[in-house]
Order: C-alpha cells, then structure tokens, then sequence
C-alpha cells in the first residue's frame, strides 16, 4: 500500500509532459489537420463539413463522409506549392551549412578562451536575444539598401564600383537567417566543445598527429552532437520562416511561411493553409527523426 502511495506522485510527475504535449501539440494539430481535409465556402467558419452533436450518429456518418484529401493532391500538384517547399528546403539548407562554416570557430574559439572570460564570451552571444527579433531584422533592411551601411562599406573598401541591390533578394534573406540564428548554432556547439576532455588531445599529440589531425580525429567527432542539435535548431525554424522572408525577400521569394501566411489571411483560404502546415510538419519530422536515430546510437554506444 505505501509502495502504491509513493508510487502515484511519480506517476503524476511522469504524466504531466505528455498532459502537456497532448493540450498544447497534439489537440492544435487534429484541428489543423481536420481543417486541411475540409473544403473552403463562403460561410463561417469558412469551411465545411461541420460536425452537426444533435443529428448523433447520422451527423457523425456524414461529417465523415465529407472529409477528404483534395488539398492534398492540389497543393502536391500545384508548382506554386511545391516550389515554395523546394526554395524553403534550399535556403533553410543554405543558410544551416553557412551557420555551421561560421558557428564553429566561434564556438571552439568560445571553448578555448581562458575560463574567466567565457562568462562575457557567452553573453555577448546571447545579446542579441535582448532585443527584438523584428526591430533587429528592420535594422538589416537599413543595412542592405542600395544606401545602406554594406553598400557603403564596399565601395569605400573599393571592392564595388557601384551599390549592389542585395535587398529583396534570397541572399538578403539568408543574410538575415544566418544572423539572426546564430546563437542556436553556436551554443550547442559550446556546449559540446568546452565539456571535452583536453587530456585527449595531448595524447594524440604524444602519438604524433599534428593538430589538424587531432582537431579531426578528437575535436569534430566529439562535437559532432552539438553540431547537429545546432543545424536542426536553425534549419526547422529557418523552413518556417515568414519575417525574415516578407521583409528582406524580394517577389519571388517563395517560402512556405510567407506562402502559408497569403493563403490564411490573404485568400481565406483556411483548408488549403492548414494543408500547407502540415506538409510542411511532415517535411521536418524527417530531420526530426534523423537526430533521434543519431541520439539513441549515441547513447548505446556510450
């Protein structure tokens, strides 16, 4: 009877994170899902069918009966659709290699200081969290103008001849990824690297390798699962993302959450956009469950 008793708080405390992924993940996402197997009509709610409780069965039955998946195979089919999901992949992609060219030295740079300067090394990282997201992505626009900062920098360098249209463009977009995820990319990254036992890399050079060797065959394998927390970080953020493309991109910057944001409150068109969300949950899972895979050998080898 006590083992009961204590048992039934550790119970509780075990079921509170899937209450919790249940209300706040899973219910939202049979709604959304729901919508994207209905129709849209000039009613409200703008779609149909509608569950009728009172008709019991017969409303069940033809509620049912009315689902079905021709947004599916519309948005599948249409090259709007899928080109928005193609460049989102690319960018996203593009930007997440370029965060890991970049993230990386400053991480192990962050990992290597001496240990009273970490502490400032970190904040000056997470500094930019201090400020808006959408005021820091207003600045970059400021920036990218034919009479912005970089233009201006580049001619006085005398690198350009002549200001450079870099607004509105996909590299003012992934300019804007790269900068504003960085910190994701980074603090993992340190994580991982400053937890490592430098006592490896002294026997590696006791057995002759020279540092880039050690660095190869000590330091990246070790950081590898903060290099990858990192990249799925930004890249499943980066996918979605709408500011970043509505303000830097330019008319033909087709990302799927700019997509998705025009068919929701532009065409009212809620089932075709719920359509859109969940293809696009489905796209990431994949991502998603490459790094489960990549975690659960980890930890069997470990």
């Amino acid at each position: 009877m006590a083992g009961d008793v204590r048992g039934r708080p550790s119970w509780l405390v075990a079921a509170v994170p899937y209450l919790w992924l249940a209300a706040f993940f899973l219910v939202p996402f049979a709604i959304v899902f729901r919508l994207s197997l209905s129709d849209d009509v000039l009613a409200q709610p703008p779609y149909a069918p509608l569950l009728d409780v009172s008709a019991g069965w017969n409303g069940l039955r033809e509620f049912i009966s009315g689902l079905d998946l021709e947004n599916y195979a519309f948005v599948l089919s249409d090259s709007l659709y899928v080109e928005a999901y193609w460049q989102s992949i690319w960018i996203a992609g593009l930007s997440t290699v370029i965060l890991m060219i970049v993230g990386f030295p400053v991480a192990y740079g962050m990992a290597r200081a001496p240990q009273s300067w970490r502490p400032l090394l970190l904040m000056l990282v997470i500094l930019p969290f201090w400020t808006s997201f959408l005021i820091r992505v207003y600045a970059w626009m400021g920036i990218l103008t034919r009479e912005g900062l970089l233009n201006q920098a580049l001619l006085a360098l005398g690198l350009i001849d002549e200001p450079l249209d870099i607004l509105a463009t996909n590299t003012a977009v992934i300019l804007g990824i790269v900068y504003s995820y960085l910190p994701f990319m980074v603090l993992p990254l340190y994580a991982a690297l400053e937890k490592q036992d430098d006592t490896l890399l002294e026997a590696a050079a006791d057995l002759g390798a020279p540092p880039w060797k050690s660095f190869w065959l000590v330091t990246f394998p070790l950081a590898l699962p903060g290099l990858v927390a990192g990249s799925l970080l930004c890249f499943i953020p980066a996918a979605g993302e709408f500011v970043i493309p509505d303000l830097l991109g330019g008319s033909d910057t087709l990302m799927i959450g700019r997509t998705l944001w025009t068919e929701f409150f532009t065409n009212r068109s809620w089932s075709i956009a719920s359509t859109i969300a969940v293809l696009l949950l489905l796209v990431l899972v994949v991502p998603i469950a490459f790094y489960q895979n990549i975690q659960s050998r980890s930890l069997e080898r470990g």
